[in-house]
C-alpha cells in the first residue's frame, strides 16, 4: 500500500473542513490548523454552557420585571411557585410575561393572595 495510512487524507480533510473560514495559515497549514481547530472545539464546548447560563439569566430578569409590575419580588414569586407546586419553568414564565400578560397576571395574583393569606394567618 503506497501513500501511508488510508485515513490520513480523511483526517486532514476533516481538519481543513473545520478550519474553513480561518485567517492565514490557520486554514491551510495542517499543523497550525490542527491546533486552531482544537481551540475552536474547546470554545464551542464552553459556549454551549455559557449560552444556557445567559438564557437563564435573561428569563429571570424578565420574570423579575413582570413580577415587580404586580408588586411582588422575583425571589418571593419563585418561592410561592415552588411551595404551591406550580410547575412552570423560568422559560415558560418568561414567555407568559411577554406574550400572555393576563395569564402572568393571574399567576401573580395567586402569589399575592398567598402572601395575604399568610399575613392574615399570622395575625389571627
Amino acid at each position: 500500500m503506497r501513500g501511508g495510512r488510508p485515513n490520513r487524507a480523511l483526517r486532514k480533510a476533516r481538519i481543513f473542513e473545520l478550519a474553513k473560514g480561518f485567517f492565514g495559515k490557520r486554514k491551510n497549514c495542517y499543523s497550525i490548523a490542527v491546533r486552531a481547530v482544537h481551540k475552536k472545539l474547546q470554545y464551542q464546548y464552553v459556549s454551549r454552557r455559557l449560552k444556557k447560563r445567559d438564557m437563564r439569566k435573561l428569563w429571570i430578569t424578565r420574570i423579575n420585571i413582570a413580577a415587580r409590575e404586580h408588586n411582588i419580588g422575583y425571589s418571593y414569586f419563585a418561592a410561592v411557585m415552588a411551595r404551591e407546586d406550580i410547575l412552570l419553568n423560568r422559560k415558560v414564565l418568561s414567555e407568559l410575561s411577554i406574550h400572555e400578560p393576563r395569564s402572568f397576571q393571574s399567576i401573580a395574583e395567586l402569589a399575592k393572595r398567598r402572601v395575604e393569606d399568610g399575613l392574615l394567618a399570622a395575625i389571627m
